[in-house]
């Protein structure tokens, strides 16, 4: 399993670099497009939809959402509107989280989908074409990796107090304050960087990376709520693509209205 995933890594690595910063623009939304039905097909698992039929007719929903996002694409109320969406769902899934992350509701997972899969194809294509869009997208990719790293480090090291152990039992508040610091190096590099004021660069990415926490236990909880380990087996080693990009979804969607705010994205 160990080596699968350095393997996948390895692969995936250069792969996704590349697709960043020097793809042609169409081939990187495409592919965020395509990552995003992937996961969409997998969410359908979590809404309890098991015939193909159904699960292809929510993904279909999905597509079209994306399309219909893509045709207001230069819309500035529209972004704002959808990434606010976003907001609202992350501030829902953490009460969620808090307060009956074991009661499971089918109608309120398929709407999730929408809530976290939508904004995170707005947001990632929106970035994009912004100016220095492609850095920006490598730089929120960046910052979610390096929390998870510093959350994993600090978890293995100093981790006593369980951070939501009905959803996810390894996560700790060590872990969390251990991430936070990985993403606050990021977060100052980044300001020299883009020539951002830094201690507003610094409260927003801390945000981000919090809030990325949100999307990684969310998923888990929507796991548990239909008894699976993994979303899918696209990525051997990894699991499913929603695995991965779990805490992207949460992340980019609050980067990007951080940067609306900033007047960074038109």
């Amino acid at each position: 399993m160990l080596r699968q995933r350095i393997l996948t890594a390895v692969i995936l690595g250069p792969m996704l670099l590349w697709l960043v910063l020097w793809a042609p623009p169409l081939a990187t939304l495409a592919v965020i497009a395509g990552a995003i039905l992937v996961g969409a097909w997998e969410w359908s698992r979590f809404c309890g939809l098991e015939t193909l039929r159904t699960r292809i007719r929510y993904v279909l929903l999905l597509a079209a959402m994306m399309a219909l996002a893509w045709r207001y694409f230069g819309d500035a109320r529209v972004l704002n509107a959808v990434l606010v969406v976003a907001l609202i769902w992350w501030l829902v899934a953490l009460v969620w989280l808090a307060v009956a992350p074991q009661r499971k509701h089918v109608l309120l997972a398929a709407l999730a989908g929408i809530a976290v899969l939508i904004p995170t194809w707005v947001a990632l294509s929106h970035l994009h074409r912004a100016q220095q869009g492609p850095q920006l997208v490598l730089f929120v990719l960046l910052l979610v990796f390096a929390a998870d790293i510093g959350a994993y480090f600090a978890g293995r090291a100093f981790g006593r107090l369980k951070l939501a152990p009905l959803v996810s039992p390894g996560k700790t508040w060590e872990g969390v304050l251990g991430g936070l610091c990985g993403a606050a190096l990021i977060a100052i590099a980044g300001a020299f960087w883009f020539k951002f004021e830094t201690s507003a660069f610094l409260a927003l990415c801390s945000a981000v990376a919090a809030v990325s926490v949100v999307g990684d236990l969310t998923e888990s909880m929507f796991k548990r709520h239909v008894g699976l380990k993994d979303s899918g087996a696209i990525l051997p080693g990894h699991g499913g693509i929603l695995d991965r990009i779990d805490s992207i979804t949460a992340a980019a969607p609050i980067f990007a209205l951080g940067m609306l705010w900033f007047k960074v994205l038109p």
